[in-house]
């Protein structure tokens, strides 16, 4: 084996070198290079895996400043749905569609008194705008409208945090939504545009206490407000103050959502819902939520307070309470909370930032390390606010002179590292499933994690998908006696190969079969591990069976054979030798250990013709019936004549009984079948000759009398009867081949009724006939001695008479015993006379009626009328050369050869023309004017007498019969009225 793994290391290494000097193992290390006056680092990760990138990469948040130079200082500032809108200075409002920048909307609040912007709320649409001013009161501006409209309701109340109506919100109505106070309490209300006109008369709708927030010293500021709804109805509300964080939890009915939240709040009337509370205190608490683009609810969370960031997941399942996996992340050391608070917080999907006064750090909420800091520049003065557009994942920031934008991107490049180092595999390897470089070194880490804790399977598993040295690997399951862990290393190895890695699949592929065996032959031996070993059969059968490994097991299979050989292992050859179709190996393994029926068993479920041929002749011999139900089965695709090497030799060494074995398939051949193969016949034949003569008579008149029909060899089958001394099949064969006189002798010898039947069949050869009967007749009379049959065959056959015989007669014979026949035979000769007068009488008498006949024809004539008309072109009849006929149809000459000619036969056509040339060279004058008077009257004479002949030769043929009455018209009915061949030229024409 190893050799096995020497020559697997050497064609998987053939393509890549490894660098002097460093194991094998494939331990990642970096490289440097100069390149185009920038240092170039190569991480070399493992082999097969260079990942170059340059040093200096894009950061994770990228800050842009925003070209804007505000007239005023900035108060405040909101953004949501890319709509962005802040104070600026007393009484100025700007508005900026951040998708049309180029077009800002300013409007005045209109105040006259020295109240200050406090704090704005903008909805998650971007179209519900509230100002909370210093003064306790709060203004509202609509995104579709210019004035601002002071909520009455609302005066008296410093506003800290709105909780926004997800759900219900639209661009005209907020639905019902929360408004925490700096006294700590909770109203809910309703914002509302009415349709008729700008407002109705009051904007807000309603505006009522709920709740009232308290730490232990009283009543706290409302700092934050969430509402989230969960599943079958459930509503979750987040209340955060300075120090706790409340959760508000309660069901509200479907359809009655735009009642509001009452119900919610009031459950806990009579006492306090969960929270958590932390002893530090910052003065003020912000809490922010990070939501999916591609969901509605937040995900997780982050709560800035005194002690730190409280960071955990949203669970929307659980029942009581919202927050899942919680953690607090201290403050980095930097960050003292008594001089350099933190002012905001934004959280990102694995980060969230805290906003300073003069710079943003960025926390990793993995592992709660700082991976990012911003320091801004003193001329920018004092940072503000931090505030994040959850819908297109930007983050603002702004001092009172700037602002600034960052980009988050690719947030996820290294969070597949800090998921490796807290060994959470799967959450690495989903980060970088599309890095493979990256996945490489977190397979790579969480194999050697799983070996380490000895899961040996799972690190196999793991292992076989790294580019890692196989021979390291496999070497490091062998020293720890993992043969099952290397099994399946080999096994995943295996399956990552590609179609072309031929030499690879190879020796994987007999490594495992080797593997599998020496496993299978260690648990076999131990009962207590049956279990163990059925299971590890299975998996080994669903190797050897596995699709993918079909075209390699199928071109090694002699090397796997003798593996199996070499243990053994019967059982799984025959299994393999199943799978790799090889039934011949399959049925030569039963018949070697006698298992004949299971032997049959197979060569009846694969039908295979030429295994049927090849195992018949050892299965015939020990399941003869078996074995012919089988042929029987296979009915047509067998040839039976490949079988009948496998019958004879049965049938020599076989009883009577067994030999109707053979009979019986034979006979299935000739008469289910009808097999006319000359062999098949003629080994039937010499069956029945052997053991069932009565069936060899019957079959011999079946196949009938007609030597073109008869299937066997007329030659051999009367061989093979004279053989057995089966006369009467003898005589029927000599029949067949019209060998009547050695029918007839050889008839004689055992019946003569049937020497009788013999001699009756020659019907065409009287002169034969009669001899035969002779035969019959002498035999008769010389060998049986006996006048009265003799004269039976007198009456049986017409041809011999009395005087035929009478010399096979005895001259001691009396004529008493012919008397009667002599009388016969004189009265047959009277009657034969007196017929033929009487057919001379009937002759004389046609022929007269002949003669009259003729005459009378030759005086019959039929007149014709002047105005009678040609019959075909309706001219007058008499202006040229016509024919009458007895019908009353009238022709002209030419119109009736015309209608008559196509329908003629061609040689009739021929001979036509032929005449009509001959009647014209008749009708020319003779161009001699010297010849003798004499010479011209005999020429004349003799030429009169052709031309009369020509015309009546041409008469017989053209009115031979009416062409509208005779034979000629009936004939026509279906030719087509066009020639097909003319069809084409004449279907243009009509075009």
């Amino acid at each position: 084996m190893a050799s096995i793994l020497d020559e697997y290391e050497d064609s998987l290494h053939r393509s890549a070198s490894v660098p002097q000097g460093r194991a094998s193992l494939g331990i990642p290390h970096s490289e440097w290079f100069l390149h185009d006056g920038k240092f170039l680092s190569v991480h070399v990760l493992s082999p097969g895996y260079v990942n170059a990138r340059l040093e200096k990469e894009t950061p994770i948040f990228n800050k842009q400043r925003i070209d804007f130079a505000p007239p005023e200082k900035i108060n405040s500032l909101v953004v949501s749905s890319n709509q962005l809108c802040m104070s600026l200075g007393k009484d100025t409002l700007l508005r900026i569609d951040l998708g049309k920048p180029d077009e800002p909307n300013q409007v005045e609040l209109g105040r006259k008194d020295e109240a200050k912007v406090y704090k704005m709320f903008l909805d998650h649409t971007g179209s519900h705008l509230l100002i909370a001013l210093n003064t306790s009161e709060c203004l509202y501006l609509n995104r579709s409208v210019q004035k601002v409209r002071a909520l009455s309701r609302w005066k008296g109340h410093l506003i800290e945090s709105v909780g926004w109506n997800k759900f219900l919100g639209s661009e005209t109505n907020t639905g019902p939504i929360l408004v925490g106070t700096s006294q700590g309490q909770i109203y809910e209300a309703e914002i509302s545009v009415s349709e008729g006109s700008l407002f109705s008369t009051n904007p807000d709708q309603y505006f009522r206490q709920v709740y009232t927030l308290e730490e232990e010293s009283g009543p706290a500021p409302v700092c934050c407000l969430e509402i989230e709804r969960g599943i079958e109805g459930k509503f979750f509300i987040i209340a955060t103050t300075r120090k706790r964080l409340f959760q508000f939890v309660g069901k509200v009915p479907e359809g009655t959502e735009q009642q509001g939240f009452s119900s919610i709040f009031a459950v806990h009337a009579d006492h306090l819902p969960s929270f958590r509370e932390f002893p530090a205190n910052l003065g003020f608490s912000e809490i922010a939520f990070y939501t999916p683009k591609l969901r509605s609810s937040p995900r997780s969370f982050a709560w800035m307070m005194g002690n730190g960031v409280l960071y955990g997941t949203l669970d929307y399942s659980r029942p009581d309470s919202i927050l899942s996996d919680e953690r607090v992340w201290v403050y980095p050391p930097d960050i003292d909370v008594t001089v350099n608070k933190p002012i905001s917080i934004v959280l990102t999907q694995f980060h969230f930032l805290l906003l300073l006064s003069d710079r943003v750090k960025a926390v990793c909420t993995l592992n709660g390390q700082v991976v990012f800091q911003d320091l801004f520049l003193e001329k920018f003065g004092s940072l503000t606010r931090m505030i994040k557009d959850p819908t297109v994942q930007q983050i603002w920031i702004h001092t009172e002179k700037v602002v600034f934008r960052y980009h988050v991107q690719r947030e996820s490049r290294d969070v597949w590292k800090m998921y490796m180092n807290m060994n959470k595999f799967d959450l690495a390897k989903e980060y970088c499933k599309d890095r493979p470089e990256c996945l490489d070194i977190v397979l790579a880490k969480e194999a050697e994690h799983c070996f380490q804790n000895k899961r040996y399977l799972d690190s196999a598993k793991c292992y076989a998908l790294t580019q890692n040295y196989f021979e390291e690997i496999a070497l490091k399951f062998i020293e720890a006696k993992q043969e099952e862990a290397l099994m399946e290393f080999l096994i995943k190895k295996l399956s990552n190969l590609k179609p072309s890695e031929k030499t690879q699949t190879t020796l994987l592929t007999t490594w495992l079969t080797e593997l599998y065996l020496n496993w299978l032959g260690i648990l076999q031996g131990d009962p207590s591990q049956r279990n163990l070993y059925l299971d590890t059969r299975e998996k080994f059968r669903t190797f050897l069976s596995s699709p993918k490994n079909k075209d390699c097991l199928f071109n090694n299979r002699a090397s796997i054979y003798e593996l199996l050989a070499s243990h053994g292992d019967t059982e799984h050859m025959v299994y393999f030798a199943v799978i790799m179709q090889d039934y011949e190996r399959v049925v030569a393994h039963h018949c070697q250990h006698d298992e004949y029926d299971e032997a049959l068993n197979v060569l009846s479920r694969h039908r295979d013709e030429k295994l049927f041929y090849k195992f018949s002749p050892v299965l015939i011999q020990h399941i003869p019936k078996k074995v012919v139900d089988a042929w029987i089965s296979m009915g047509s695709r067998l040839d039976a004549r490949n079988l009948i090497p496998a019958l004879v030799n049965y049938s020599q060494s076989a009883s009577t009984q067994q030999i109707n074995e053979a009979i019986r398939y034979m006979e299935f051949c000739v008469y289910q079948l009808e097999e006319t193969q000359q062999a098949i016949h003629n080994y039937l034949l010499s069956l029945y000759a052997l053991c069932r003569p009565d069936s060899l008579l019957s079959y011999l008149e079946q196949a009938g009398t007609n030597p073109n029909r008869i299937h066997y060899d007329l030659k051999y089958a009367l061989r093979l009867c004279a053989e057995h001394g089966h006369h009467r099949a003898c005589v029927h064969i000599y029949k067949v081949m019209e060998l009547y006189e050695e029918a007839v002798d050889l008839a004689l010898q055992v019946d003569v009724d049937l020497a009788k039947s013999c001699a009756d069949l020659p019907e065409d050869d009287e002169e034969l006939r009669k001899k035969l009967w002779l035969k019959i007749a002498r035999h008769v009379v010389q060998e049986e001695k006996d006048v009265k049959k003799a004269m039976a065959c007198l009456s049986s056959c017409a041809l011999l008479k009395i005087e035929d015989v009478l010399p096979f007669f005895p001259d001691f014979v009396t004529i008493d015993h012919f008397k009667e026949a002599i009388c016969n035979s004189l009265e047959d000769y009277n009657k034969h006379i007196e017929e033929l007068k009487r057919e001379m009488e009937e002759a004389t008498q046609s022929a007269k009626r002949i003669r009259e006949d003729i005459q009378e024809m030759r005086n019959k004539y039929g007149s014709v009328e002047p105005q009678e008309k040609c019959a075909v072109c309706d001219f007058p009849l008499l202006n040229r050369p016509f024919y009458l006929f007895l019908c009353g149809h009238m022709f002209h000459y030419d119109c009736l050869l015309q209608a008559v000619f196509p329908n003629l036969p061609a040689y009739k056509q021929a001979k036509l023309e032929d005449l009509q040339k001959k009647l014209a060279a008749t009708s020319q004058p003779s161009k001699s004017h010297h010849r003798p008077k004499d010479a011209d009257t005999i020429s004349l004479g003799k030429g009169q007498q052709s031309r009369e002949q020509i015309k009546a030769d041409i008469d017989d043929i053209v009115a031979a019969e009416c062409v509208y009455c005779g034979e000629l018209m009936i004939r026509s009915i279906d030719k087509p009225f066009i020639d097909p061949q003319k069809y084409e030229e004449e279907m243009q024409s009509w075009l």
